[in-house]
C-alpha cells in the first residue's frame, strides 16, 4: 500500500500549521516550505477546510490554520479524507463484482481486513501534536525562524 502525495501533502500542512500556531500560515509559504504548487495545496485543502479540520481566514492577512486543536487530529482522520480507496484487492472493492471463486470464507480477504484495521489502529494512535512536537527544529526546518531558509521536506 502507498498513500498518494495527496495525503503526504495534507499531513505536512497540518504540522506545518501546528508549529506555526497560534500564527496564521500562508499558503504561499506553505507551498514554499515543501516545494509544491499553492494550486495543489489549495486542492489538498479543500477536503480538509471541508470536514473543519482546517479553517480558512480571507483577506489581506489571511491563510490557514488548524480547525481543532492538534492532539484531536489523528493521521487517520487526515487519510480516511485524502485517500480514495483502501482496497488492498479486487475482492475489497466497492463495485460489486468478484471474479474470485474463493470470496466467501477466504482467509486472505480476512488476513487482509485484519492488516487494514491495524493500519487504521496505529494511524488513529498518532496526531498532529505527535508529528510536531520538536516545534523548535522544525519551525528552523519549515522556515519559519527568520534568517533561516525553508528546507523541502520529503
Amino acid at each position: 500500500m502507498r498513500l498518494t502525495k495527496q495525503s503526504s501533502y495534507a499531513i505536512r500542512t497540518l504540522i506545518y500549521c501546528a508549529v506555526n500556531a497560534p500564527e496564521l500560515s500562508r499558503v504561499a509559504d506553505v507551498a514554499k516550505a515543501y516545494s509544491i504548487s499553492e494550486l495543489f495545496l489549495f486542492k489538498l485543502i479543500k477536503p480538509l477546510v471541508e470536514d473543519g479540520i482546517i479553517e480558512t481566514v480571507r483577506g489581506r492577512h489571511g491563510g490557514i490554520k488548524l480547525g481543532r486543536p492538534a492532539n484531536e487530529i489523528t493521521l487517520l482522520d487526515v487519510i480516511k479524507r485524502t485517500e480514495e480507496s483502501f482496497a488492498l484487492a479486487e475482492c475489497f472493492e466497492d463495485d460489486g463484482v468478484i471474479s474470485c471463486p474463493l470470496h466467501v470464507g477466504c482467509e486472505l480477504s480476512s488476513a487482509l481486513s485484519e492488516a487494514l484495521q491495524a493500519f487504521f489502529n496505529v494511524l488513529e494512535s498518532y496526531t498532529i501534536a505527535d508529528l510536531a512536537d520538536k516545534k523548535r527544529n522544525l519551525r528552523v526546518r519549515l522556515g519559519l525562524d527568520l534568517g533561516e531558509p525553508a528546507l523541502a521536506a520529503h
